[in-house]
């Protein structure tokens, strides 16, 4: 069989510093390649080298060959003609990829309208958001679905391109079980119909699921790779063995702890968005030192009870009590979403700059939590733009932690962190938590890690 992607000693730099070294691969009809990899090892920047979207300033060398069209020497605007025709991205922060000014029936009609000239398009978008469960949110803005159902858009989008090669950045994270299985199914589903696929993600599971060709990435280059059953129960490397075993189960259990005086209580807490109710008359309490995780289906209300709680939404009925003598700023939330949380246009450095002199933070402690979280110095020069998703949450998560918080709602805080800085991030979790008597809502879908970092859960229906 003959792919029709090849990716020839691909090499990626900005300035002097090289991101991404002579990396090649391969990928065919019915045969998916999943790049795996932590954080910032250069996955997502070869899905932006493949469609033209490297950031300003970084550049890439090598050779992709499409059908024989090599893509790097395509100009811009042959490049931008090959978007939603030839190549289809599943992105990995759909929050940032889709309008928001369109419901999510005009997002997925202007697809088959413009790319496939259907005269029907209405029909076929309501067609294509039952399929992915999303029948009752048409007339729905992005801002009012939570972020699996923003991915489960992306995704029906994606789909109706039809495009022959579909690139999917990270797109299991921020899903429950059901719909991480439906996700897969989909996936298969591309790759039986004859799309090339080629896969960007952390999750180990995704990749045993997809089957295909694996390949594993550490600081920009390939270190392992070959068919992702042989590669995944005898792993060669000693990374890809390590990125195997930190799966949470394997998590030693958070030592039970007696926790301190409520820090922040709900008490029936009910709201609702038109007809839709997310919960009615519920009650809450996270006291110091406590991590209550909260779990519960995409588009069930977790988030919506944490901004409840962090004082960012009200609730239709009932009240919120805060610790006494804590100031509102002690109160933090960590976005499901990084790119929400950051000023597109300023250096990562900047905005430590303006939060040290804004809260006289000694710099020595912020360089010693960027260190910590495994943030190197010269990522203070990127943009958000510029950095992989779970480079961005660890620095939302050191600008948090820096402010000393008494409550920190932490909104799927490790779905964008690889095995090993997932493990790293909740442990600095553990450790606030256990020292400073920091309360913490962390929300998430993974049971395993709900079982390892919190003290006791609860789950909304």
């Amino acid at each position: 069989m003959t792919a029709a992607l090849h990716i020839e000693d691909l090499t990626i730099r900005t300035g002097d510093r090289v991101l991404v070294s002579g990396f090649s691969a391969a990928v065919g009809r019915g045969a998916p390649l999943t790049l795996l990899g932590e954080s910032g090892s250069g996955k997502s920047l070869v899905a932006q080298a493949i469609m033209g979207t490297l950031p300003p300033g970084v550049a890439a060398q090598g050779r992709i060959l499409l059908d024989g069209t090599d893509l790097l020497r395509l100009g811009p605007a042959a490049r931008r003609a090959l978007w939603g025709r030839r190549i289809g991205l599943l992105p990995q922060e759909p929050w940032t990829a889709l309008d928001p000014t369109m419901r999510a029936e005009g997002q997925l009609a202007e697809v088959h309208r413009y790319v496939h000239g259907r005269r029907d398009a209405g029909r076929a978008a309501a067609a294509g958001l039952g399929e992915v469960g999303l029948a009752d949110a048409a007339r729905h803005y992005p801002f009012q679905m939570s972020g699996g159902m923003c991915q489960r858009l992306a995704l029906a989008v994606a789909h109706a391109a039809g495009t022959p090669l579909l690139l999917a950045d990270e797109p299991s994270k921020g899903l429950d079980g059901a719909l991480r299985a439906d996700l897969v199914a989909r996936l298969r589903r591309e790759v039986e119909a004859g799309r090339l696929l080629l896969t960007i993600t952390h999750d180990v599971g995704l990749a045993r699921a997809l089957g295909g060709t694996a390949c594993v990435m550490l600081d920009g280059r390939a270190v392992e790779s070959g068919p992702t059953a042989r590669l995944l129960d005898a792993p060669a490397h000693a990374y890809t063995r390590a990125l195997i075993a930190a799966d949470p189960a394997a998590w030693p259990a958070r030592p039970p702890g007696e926790p301190g005086p409520p820090v922040i209580a709900g008490t029936g807490l009910s709201k609702a968005f038109g007809r839709r109710r997310l919960f009615a008359d519920l009650t809450v309490e996270i006291r110091a030192g406590e991590i209550l995780a909260l779990a519960g289906p995409s588009g069930s209300g977790k988030t919506t009870l944490g901004n409840i709680l962090v004082g960012t939404e009200r609730p239709d009925r009932g009240a919120v009590r805060r610790a006494p003598g804590a100031a509102p700023v002690r109160f933090q939330k960590l976005y499901q979403d990084p790119p929400a949380a950051f000023v597109p246009h300023q250096t990562m450095g900047q905005a430590l700059d303006h939060l040290a002199r804004r809260h006289a933070l000694d710099p020595a402690r912020i360089a010693h939590l960027l260190a910590r979280l495994k943030l190197p110095a010269n990522l203070r020069k990127q943009r958000p733009g510029e950095l992989s998703g779970g480079e961005l949450q660890r620095f939302a998560l050191a600008r948090v932690l820096l402010l000393d918080p008494v409550f920190l709602f932490a909104d799927e805080a490790t779905s964008r962190l690889d095995p090993l800085n997932q493990r790293e991030v909740a442990e600095i979790l553990r450790e606030a938590s256990a020292r400073d008597g920091l309360a913490v809502l962390f929300v998430t879908h993974d049971a395993d890690l709900a079982g390892k970092i919190a003290d006791r859960s609860i789950a909304l229906r």
